[in-house]
């Protein structure tokens, strides 16, 4: 949780618990008819609920901050995992002639090898050679 976020939910928490004192003396005024303990006790709780929507802000100001931060870390990641996937390493034994490509040993190899066929389990099988048998069907 952001430091934000928590000053603001415990300041406007804090505020709120500080506004009952003034308004239980306000209501106890009101049952006296002291009008002079009234309006002090009013700017004691118009005072408190400044204070308390004033941490309030700063709390919804802070979740807004959290979740842009999320967002920016949710982004950094997707693009350290597509880097991942997308990067290609070469050893020295896959290419030995690399001044000369035309003569790399590899390339023969893919020219003499075998097609194969991939299986949906993943298994390379090689390609089976036609048999030469042949069927005609005439009408």
């Amino acid at each position: 949780m952001n430091t934000k976020t928590m000053e603001g939910l415990v300041g406007a928490r804090t505020n709120m618990n500080l506004l009952n004192v003034p308004l239980r003396v306000y209501k106890e005024a009101r049952q006296k008819g002291d009008t002079g303990t009234m309006e002090r006790a009013m700017g004691f709780v118009d005072d408190y609920s400044g204070k308390a929507e004033e941490y309030a802000a700063k709390a919804d100001e802070g979740m807004k901050e959290e979740a842009e931060e999320a967002r920016e870390k949710a982004k950094s990641e997707r693009e350290k995992t597509i880097q991942k996937r997308d990067t290609v390493e070469i050893s020295e034994d896959a290419c030995p002639d690399r001044d000369n490509p035309d003569n790399s040993p590899l390339k023969e190899e893919a020219v003499k090898a075998e097609p194969m066929i991939y299986m949906k389990t993943g298994k390379a099988e090689q390609k089976q050679s036609d048999s030469g048998t042949y069927i005609s069907v005439s009408v």
